[in-house]
């Protein structure tokens, strides 16, 4: 469903949904052509693999194709042109390069009818929206997913990592952050500091699995090992299952074992068929606490 945020009578109704994402999509250079990414897009889609009933609000140009997304209710907020990003893995990391940024999203943007969605991520990929956003929701589970706040571009798009403290007011305003090492550029003392500011906090640590603080101690959790084909995507992926088994049991431990075991499984495909398989899902639920 694609619905523009500017048109007042000819949308249809929006449907009740459960698990709101907010932030950019990307339009993704790869070397077989764009394809549709970004947190919105993994997460939503795996949110919906989970069960839940997902609305997506992002900006984006009449062009983008959101067929992959058409088991979502997305709004979508006119924009001269999406974000783009190139992702290029080396064996020192990341290189990432912005082409281009779609407008800015506000409190405006989010329709009256989703103010009271059960669990709301945020997940902001270029600093796209004011942390007021998540202050105007009350009763709302918080998660953020705070990479787009913690990055900076030069004059050519070359992306590279800021302080955690840019996301500082994100932070207050969450009841989860799940964060990776490399967007911490892999300062292991930022980590640690980070993780005094916020609730509960998840660290992802690739194939390394995860380390989770909560309830006043931290955890190390492992990763079963697997083959990667791509890893792009794998912490969007991870976060909404965080944030939904956690929201749901109430245990950290759990719902990283679940989130570690099903992000794992992702990095064996490729792009948007990544996200879990409803046979993925059913095995991982139904192994949880055993």
């Amino acid at each position: 469903m694609r619905i523009s945020s500017q048109s007042e009578t000819s949308d249809p109704p929006l449907p009740a949904i459960d698990y709101l994402l907010i932030g950019h999509l990307s339009e993704d250079r790869t070397p077989e052509g764009i394809t549709l990414g970004g947190t919105v897009c993994y997460s939503g889609l795996t949110a919906h693999a989970l069960g839940h009933s997902v609305g997506l609000i992002t900006a984006a140009s009449q062009q983008v194709d959101l067929r992959p997304l058409e088991e979502l209710s997305v709004v979508v907020k006119p924009s001269p042109q999406s974000t783009s990003f190139e992702n290029i893995y080396t064996a020192e990391g990341r290189i990432q390069t912005l082409f281009s940024q779609a407008v800015d999203l506000t409190r405006e943007d989010i329709p009256p009818e989703w103010m009271n969605a059960e669990i709301v991520h945020a997940a902001p990929l270029i600093g796209e929206f004011a942390s007021d956003i998540l202050r105007s929701f009350q009763s709302s589970f918080i998660g953020l997913t705070p990479q787009g706040l913690m990055r900076e571009w030069d004059s050519t798009g070359r992306v590279s990592a800021i302080p955690w403290q840019a996301a500082s007011e994100f932070i207050r305003a969450a009841d989860v952050v799940v964060v990776s090492i490399e967007d911490l550029n892999m300062d292991e003392e930022a980590a640690a500091a980070m993780a005094t500011q916020c609730s509960v906090m998840v660290l992802t640590e690739g194939p390394g699995g995860a380390r989770v603080w909560a309830k006043g101690e931290m955890k190390s959790m492992p990763a079963p090992p697997a083959h990667e084909l791509d890893v792009t995507g794998a912490g969007d992926i991870f976060a909404p299952i965080f944030f939904s088994r956690f929201h749901a049991s109430g245990d950290p431990w759990i719902a990283a074992e679940t989130a570690i075991r099903l992000a794992t499984a992702s990095v064996t495909r490729s792009g948007l068929s990544s996200t879990p398989t409803p046979d993925e899902v059913r095995d991982a639920l139904g192994r949880e606490g055993s």
